[in-house]
C-alpha cells in the first residue's frame, strides 16, 4: 500500500482542474478557495496544521478538458513549483466527445491518457511533487449509457497513472457507485456531474481519507 502524503512546513498544495474544482474561486464571496471541495479540504487542513504555514491554491479553471490543461500548466501549475499537486480533469473531454465533438474537440481516452502522462511528468520533473489524482465522475443510475460507459475508459487511464506515477488516487466513481445505491443520483447533483454543496464536501472527505487524514 502507498504511504500517505507527508504535509511539512512551507510546503504548497496545488490543485487544479475543471469547474468542479473552480468552483467559483474568483467571485468575491468564495475566493480564494470556491465553494467545492477544496474549500473543505483547504480550511480542514488549515485548521489540522496551523503551524506549518502550509499555501494552498486553487487553479481550477471551469470548462477546461486536459488539452486546455495542458496550454495552461506552466503558468498555473509548474510555475508555483507545488510539493503536493491535485489534479481532478476529464469530465469536459468526455462531454465534448459524446455532444459537441465538432465545435469543442475533447480527447479520447487514449490521448487523454498521453496528454495526462505529458503533464505529470513536466510537474515530477519541475519540483518531484507528491501526486494526488482524482478520477473524474459522474452521479449515475443508468451503467449501461453510452456516456457512463466511456468514462469508465477515461477512469481505466488514469488509474493506469496512478499506478504509473505511485500517485494517490481518489477513486472517486467507485465510491459513488457505492454511494448512489442508498443515496439517488438526484440528491447529489442537478445535472450528475457538478456536486451540490454538502456532496462536494463529501468529495473532500474522500480526498483527506485517501491522503491518510
Amino acid at each position: 500500500m502507498r504511504p500517505p502524503i507527508i504535509i511539512e512546513t512551507g510546503q504548497t498544495i496545488l490543485f487544479i482542474g475543471d469547474s468542479i474544482t473552480d468552483a467559483d474561486r474568483d467571485k468575491q464571496a468564495y475566493r480564494p478557495f470556491g465553494f467545492g471541495y477544496v474549500h473543505f479540504v483547504a480550511n480542514m487542513l488549515l485548521a489540522k496544521y496551523p503551524h506549518l504555514n502550509i499555501n494552498i491554491k486553487n487553479k481550477g479553471v471551469s470548462g477546461n478538458a486536459i488539452q486546455d490543461l495542458s496550454q495552461r500548466w506552466e503558468r498555473d501549475c509548474l510555475a508555483h513549483k507545488p510539493d503536493i499537486l491535485s489534479v481532478l480533469i476529464g469530465i469536459n473531454d468526455l462531454w465534448r466527445v459524446c455532444t459537441a465533438p465538432q465545435q469543442a474537440r475533447g480527447l479520447l481516452p487514449d490521448e487523454y491518457e498521453l496528454t495526462y502522462k505529458r503533464l505529470l511528468l513536466c510537474a515530477k520533473q519541475a519540483s518531484d511533487c507528491q501526486l494526488v489524482l482524482m478520477e473524474p465522475f459522474m452521479f449515475c443510475s443508468d451503467p449501461a449509457g453510452h456516456m457512463f460507459e466511456l468514462l469508465q475508459r477515461y477512469i481505466e487511464k488514469l488509474d493506469g497513472l496512478a499506478r504509473e506515477f505511485d500517485a494517490v488516487l481518489v477513486p472517486l466513481q467507485s465510491l459513488i457507485n457505492e454511494q448512489i445505491k442508498i443515496i439517488e443520483p438526484q440528491k447529489w447533483s442537478s445535472d450528475s456531474v457538478h456536486p451540490y454543496v454538502w456532496a462536494h464536501a463529501w468529495i473532500a472527505k474522500c480526498w483527506l481519507q485517501a491522503i491518510g487524514l
